[in-house]
């Protein structure tokens, strides 16, 4: 038999765990897929758990702590699955008054597998509050998701006031110009894989640029992915009406660069 796992702080968790959180809106998470009980990006995953928790709590738990609450949910369950780690705090939300500790509620489930693609994206004027931190407040992004769906699209993708391509619902976002991997200025949740994939594309001596692309860039570009912790990259055939016919090498060069991080154990 599979076993899955729902811990707090380490322990099992109860109903009466479980029955405070169930509408909190107040919380940061980070998501991961865990092959062999080994992830990649382990550092940046801390790191954005630490980061986040500072921003919202003005406190954060030791990374050895965390890791100890990762590694105890993986105990009983199999080698392969998808974690996320959520922290939140006691006093929850609706009140002026921090406290002090954080609760940590890891959850594992089955192996994600991305979707094959290629994708087409709808353009949506949209702005993440608090972009930089990946917290639970985002009813935006599947309502926008639905969306797309319903307008034909698989998924959508999102302008800022600005005019400036930003991320997708999920998913950030990079484009291939010529032998140069572009990822979009503007306000965005850096992900992990896209940290991950940086620094590997980096040590390949891949060149990279952080620019502002608009909608009228894109029909400059050789080619687009959307990437998360589920995949370093689905190739897109499409963003609005115009086409993107070589997405896959875009792919292919992600894929490689994230092949080349090495896995660490929880």
């Amino acid at each position: 038999m599979t076993f899955f796992a729902v811990h707090r702080n380490g322990r099992p968790a109860t109903a009466d765990d479980l029955a405070p959180l169930a509408f909190a809106g107040h919380a940061h998470f980070t998501a991961m897929q865990v092959r062999d009980g080994r992830v990649r990006g382990l550092d940046l995953h801390l790191r954005r758990l630490h980061d986040a928790s500072l921003t919202l709590f003005g406190q954060a738990l030791p990374d050895e702590q965390v890791r100890s609450y990762l590694r105890a949910a993986l105990e009983s369950g199999p080698a392969d699955v998808s974690l996320t780690a959520t922290v939140s705090s006691p006093v929850g939300e609706f009140t002026a008054e921090a406290a002090p500790g954080l609760d940590v509620l890891v959850r594992t489930g089955p192996a994600a597998s991305p979707p094959e693609g290629p994708l087409t994206l709808m353009p949506v004027e949209h702005e993440r509050f608090l972009p930089e931190v990946k917290h639970v407040g985002e009813v935006a992004k599947t309502h926008l998701l639905r969306r797309a769906k319903a307008r034909g699209f698989d998924d959508a993708v999102f302008t800022d006031r600005r005019g400036r391509l930003s991320e997708a619902t999920i998913w950030n976002l990079a484009f291939l110009d010529g032998d140069t991997v572009v990822w979009p200025s503007a306000d965005v949740l850096a992900g992990v894989t896209m940290g991950i994939v940086r620094r590997q594309l980096d040590g390949l001596g891949v060149n990279q640029q952080v620019r502002e692309v608009t909608l009228a860039d894109v029909a400059g570009f050789a080619g687009a992915v959307v990437l998360n912790s589920w995949t370093p990259g689905v190739p897109v055939s499409r963003i609005d009406t115009v086409e993107l016919p070589g997405s896959s090498t875009l792919a292919g060069m992600l894929h490689d660069a994230y092949a080349a991080e090495s896995p660490t154990a929880l």
